[in-house]
């Protein structure tokens, strides 16, 4: 993967400025790598005598609070003293880390970024076709994760030796994480040197790897085996597979944040599955993940059913319709991508 010099450049050129005040931003639902991007890039920016402000819309996975720095993190919907307000209205550079519109902010979030219109703005993604105007943007769909994206910079612009051990720990997390342990597409020769280098750093991976996949409550692990042996339907001669849940069936296993990630994966063990969606209902919309393997396009599923889109094996979308509605529209969708050998 190649990063535009010029890019490069003009990014070096703004953050070596002078002490300026910045905002880094990521996405509704943030996850390992939304977390360990922001993180390690705040590190680096405030290194340089920058006050950074990390905000993200809503709270992050319990199974992710040993994270360090995590605790500096600013959830707007929890922000009742207008810490995100302030900061993003002193902001003379925003980076918008791991989403590519501001609709992923969820409104009244992408409202006040939209207010403020003298601050410079970049983008550090993963996802295809952003949709945003940006002064500098580093969008690479090829990339595994924004976390590796954010090691690749901050190694061109002060050398992979500038690279803390707190900064390695939760850009590993990042990686691990939207790689499914390394086990996904983009695993490249250059993203195993990165880890190479954060590993040199003396991270513990193995008790990384357990603070993010063997921390789960009683109540996940019983949601886990009702939504696979209660909810789990198969379509299409077992090549696709969905689960649903709905609000009440989330309270009656103790339902926090970040329990059901993961959950979209677990059909894909099946041998002949090549598609797998989960139906999630939120208080006044339906949260859909996708996930595929080989050739089937999620992402272009998502984009023309259900208003969303990511990458070509993992996008997400949203219905706003009942869950019975939801399903149909799936099943119908699933029938319409059969016929035009999508699938």
């Amino acid at each position: 993967m190649d990063l535009s010099q010029q890019s490069i450049a003009k990014l070096r050129e703004m953050v070596e400025s002078g002490p300026q005040q910045i905002v880094i931003l990521s996405h509704t639902n943030p996850d390992g790598d939304a977390l360990g991007s922001s993180l390690a890039w705040a590190k680096a920016l405030r290194a340089l005598g920058h006050t950074v402000t990390c905000v993200v819309p809503n709270r992050f996975p319990y199974y992710l609070d040993w994270m360090t720095d995590v605790k500096s993190i600013v959830v707007y919907k929890n922000d009742e003293q207008g810490i995100t307000r302030q900061a993003v209205e002193q902001a003379d550079m925003i980076f918008c880390l791991d989403f590519h519109t501001l609709s992923r902010l969820d409104a009244p979030l992408s409202e006040l970024i939209a207010s403020n219109t003298k601050a410079k703005r970049v983008l550090i993604d993963h996802h295809l076709n952003p949709a945003e105007s940006f002064d500098v943007m580093f969008s690479h769909p090829e990339a595994s994760s924004t976390s590796y994206l954010v090691y690749r910079l901050i190694e061109e612009l002060w050398g992979a030796e500038s690279v803390t051990k707190e900064q390695a720990e939760v850009l590993y997390v990042g990686m691990m994480t939207d790689t499914g342990n390394f086990s996904f597409s983009s695993l490249t020769p250059d993203l195993y040197r990165s880890l190479s280098v954060l590993s040199a750093t003396g991270i513990d991976i193995p008790q990384i790897y357990n603070n993010v996949y063997n921390s789960f409550t009683e109540g996940r692990a019983r949601l886990f085996g009702y939504v696979i042996n209660r909810k789990m339907k198969i379509l299409n001669k077992g090549t696709v597979a969905y689960m649903s849940l709905t609000e009440e069936e989330m309270r009656r296993f103790w339902f926090q944040q970040g329990d059901s990630e993961g959950f979209v994966n677990y059909p894909l063990t099946i041998k002949k599955m090549r598609m797998s969606a989960i139906f999630i209902e939120h208080h006044d919309f339906i949260r859909i993940s996708l996930r595929s393997r080989g050739k089937v396009d999620v992402n272009l599923f998502a984009g023309r059913y259900f208003e969303g889109g990511g990458h070509k094996n993992a996008a997400g979308g949203k219905s706003y319709v009942s869950m019975a509605e939801t399903i149909a529209r799936f099943e119908q969708a699933v029938k319409e991508f059969v016929s035009e050998g999508l699938l």
